[in-house]
């Protein structure tokens, strides 16, 4: 006979024990804000005998309040798992599969932006889903993706990290919703047209919030930057990979700018995102007939993909098909490093397609 239970290297639930014997934990979301304005008594005490009498406008209203306040509603469950078990298929053992909505939900996301290392890489999954993947999300995973959407949002007016790849996500995301409400049609939304009208609004909101956002002049009386050796500065702006930042960096000072525009600096930087058959087809020349670098760079970053670095990424153990943050580890068998495979964003979603 099958064995039809819960498979036992599964995670399981926690449990606590009590005075009257063991008890399972179960952690709900987070309180309402205090700036709600809706009451869910309020809405639920009216007459349903009244919603027929009177006008239309005065029921759309209160459907209309009804719609926000389940927008404004955290979800119900908070899981904070550190690592997941990707179900492809039904065995014996464990029956259904693991989705995109599903890992969305129980893997820790919401703490996963508090570090500076996972940051980029949870704030690019995000842009990905928003460009292909939103429509494929259950109810309560679009609710739980525009939640730590807003946790994103408000870490980057609070501490102005990275705003530029966040102002990036919200446009995705932004025109996704649009296609979507306007010219897709409501068929393939999940929920009332109301609370995606909503969230759109709350996108527009966001996006003024960053656009309007200044980052205050430091004052610090210890060592700048500039004060620092050249070969120093010189091997700073080495180590970055991103060429917005080089630039960015090369408007600090006038000596910064300088090194900035280093032939060999854009030229690393060229050979570490793109392959030698890349420049072979697409090669920028200058009057001097010397290859323009920082053009080269800018030319090849539109016909081709760049090379994406993090400083922590989600890792899947190809030995117990578990997916996991590294540092935090897995519950895994198998003492084999070689199975363990780092996965990049694009690759997260490709392995819920099934």
């Amino acid at each position: 006979m099958p064995f039809l239970g819960k498979d036992w290297r599964s995670p399981g639930w926690s449990w606590t024990k009590t005075e009257h014997g063991w008890k399972r934990i179960v952690l709900f979301g987070h309180e309402l804000e205090d700036n709600r304005e809706i009451d869910l008594e309020v809405l639920c005490s009216h007459n349903k005998e009244n919603l027929f009498v009177e006008d239309v406008c005065e029921l759309t209203t209160t459907k209309r309040k009804k719609d926000l306040y389940n927008n404004n509603t955290k979800s119900q469950f908070v899981f904070t798992d550190k690592w997941i078990y990707v179900q492809k298929g039904s065995t014996k053992e464990r029956h259904g599969y693991c989705t995109l909505g599903e890992a969305l939900n129980r893997l820790d996301f919401s703490s996963a932006i508090q570090d500076l290392r996972r940051f980029n890489y949870v704030a690019k999954l995000f842009q990905l889903i928003a460009r292909s993947q939103l429509t494929s999300l259950s109810g309560a995973a679009q609710k739980n993706y525009f939640n730590i959407l807003e946790k994103i949002v408000r870490k980057v007016l609070e501490d102005h990290y990275n705003p530029r790849l966040v102002k990036e996500l919200l446009q995705d995301l932004s025109s996704t919703l649009h296609s979507l409400t306007v010219h897709v049609g409501r068929c393939v939304l999940v929920g009332n047209v109301n609370i995606w009208l909503c969230r759109l609004e709350t996108i527009l909101k966001w996006q003024q919030q960053l656009n309007n956002l200044q980052i205050p002049k430091q004052i610090c009386n210890g060592m700048l930057l500039s004060d620092l050796p050249l070969h120093m500065q010189n091997k700073i702006l080495y180590k970055l990979s991103d060429a917005y930042d080089i630039i960015n960096l090369g408007q600090a000072t006038p000596t910064l700018h300088i090194l900035s525009e280093n032939r060999t600096l854009w030229k690393k930087l060229c050979h570490f995102h793109f392959s030698d058959k890349q420049f072979c087809r697409d090669l920028v020349r200058n009057k001097a007939d010397n290859v323009d670098w920082k053009l080269m760079y800018f030319t090849l970053q539109k016909h081709y993909p760049m090379k994406e670095q993090y400083g922590d990424t989600l890792h899947f153990c190809k030995h117990c098909s578990i997916l996991f943050w590294k540092d935090c580890g897995h519950p895994c068998t198998a003492n084999d490093p070689d199975s363990l495979m780092p996965i990049s964003p694009q690759h997260f979603i490709d392995l819920f397609k099934f």
